[in-house]
């Protein structure tokens, strides 16, 4: 079971950090994934990350504003995302599964296990 946290309300330009705990195991082996979906829109992909490698992979769009890190210590995977604007407000999601091939890892139809969400919104 996924869980997803560290949304909620900030102005734009602010930060966030979103964590994704699997409660009930370990993501070894794994790859994680963050989406998130907007009012009226459809959820598409944020970034991932392969547990076992630590490669990552984000949206085009986002590139240098996010990073994706894990910790295996904690069992976490955190989506730590800076200059915040409201086309970021959104409810995001943690996903994961195995044996993703790299080429995949965009696809959102390629994750298995989803987490409840956290909202996050952007003023501004």
């Amino acid at each position: 079971q996924l869980q997803a946290s560290g949304g909620g309300l900030v102005q734009t330009g602010g930060s966030l950090r979103l964590s994704c705990v699997a409660s009930d195991g370990t993501f070894s082996s794994y790859t994680v994934g963050w989406f998130r979906q907007a009012p009226g829109k459809e959820r598409e992909f944020v970034a991932a990350i392969r547990w076992s490698s630590r490669t990552t992979s984000y949206a085009d769009s986002e590139k240098g504003r996010l990073t994706i890190s894990r910790d295996s210590a904690k069992n976490t995977v955190y989506l730590q995302m800076n200059t915040l604007t409201p086309e970021d407000t959104a409810v995001y999601y943690c996903a994961a599964s195995r044996g993703i091939i790299l080429s995949n890892i965009q696809n959102i139809k390629a994750y298995n296990y989803w987490g409840q969400g956290t909202q996050v919104t952007v003023s501004s």
